[in-house]
């Protein structure tokens, strides 16, 4: 258990029947990058079932906030969403992802593509004031099925905006656009549908994408991120990985595994 930490539940947020969300307490040394993931698992006297989570709390707040489904066989999360109050979670204490700006080109406006789940190293990324010093704009797309899996909409659409440090530039440089695919919402269709039409930036009034100027990260389910991935490169945007600078990334993290 060298490399895990044991964590205190604080609050445990139900969205709807498939999605809640969690908070721990947070050991004073621990540290990690916007955009990264770790390793969540539950105590018990076996070898720890273990599952890569995002980050969806900032590297600079108190407490870890987590993003999940509700898989009712699930090995994991069908005893995850059971949490209550004060009991305890196992933390990984090392960090990883793909989501940073370092294998990315300079850019002027930055693309956060997810779906579901995917949304969470996002909301870590976009209460990073860094982010907005490298970029003009930011665009976070998030894409569900029904309208009850809009978690976190309130929050981006109001409580952020609003932040007493960072809403001046929330307001400025941040574009919330939530899609829904199965029940009637003012912006409707998948979002590789949507980017591929080029009714996303007619919608934003933003120009079509170019390799100078835009970039992309990308999180959420496997046949979005291979779809969102093949149109991009279609286009001739290249893949940032392995230390090679290219025009976007994707978390492989949740591909692979």
């Amino acid at each position: 258990m060298a490399t895990l930490l044991t964590e205190i539940v604080t609050d445990v947020h139900h969205w709807n029947s498939t999605l809640f969300s969690f908070k721990t307490t947070r050991d004073r040394s621990f540290r990690f990058r916007n955009g990264h993931f770790t390793m969540i698992g539950l105590p018990s006297e076996k070898k720890p079932l273990l599952r890569a989570y995002s980050f969806a709390s900032a590297n600079h707040e108190p407490e870890l906030e987590f993003f999940s489904i509700k898989v009712p066989d699930g090995p994991l999360t069908a005893k995850l969403q059971l949490l209550e109050v004060g009991d305890k979670v196992l933390v990984g204490k090392r960090s990883n992802g793909t989501l940073v700006t370092d294998n990315m080109l300079p850019g002027k406006t930055l693309y956060l593509i997810s779906t579901g789940t995917g949304l969470a190293p996002f909301l870590s990324i976009i209460k990073d004031p860094e982010i907005y010093d490298n970029f003009e704009r930011i665009v976070l797309t998030h894409g569900v099925r029904y309208l009850s899996e809009l978690a976190y909409s309130d929050f981006l659409e109001d409580k952020l905006p609003m932040d007493e440090f960072m809403g001046n530039i929330v307001r400025d440089k941040l574009i919330y656009y939530p899609l829904v695919t199965r029940e009637l919402f003012r912006n409707q269709g998948r979002i590789t549908d949507l980017v591929r039409s080029g009714k996303l930036f007619i919608d934003l009034k933003l120009p079509f994408p170019t390799l100078e100027a835009d970039r992309f990260m990308i999180c959420g389910g496997p046949s979005m991120l291979k779809e969102f991935r093949t149109l991009l490169e279609s286009k001739g945007f290249a893949e940032g990985r392995n230390g090679r600078l290219g025009h976007f990334v994707v978390e492989r993290a949740f591909i692979e595994s």
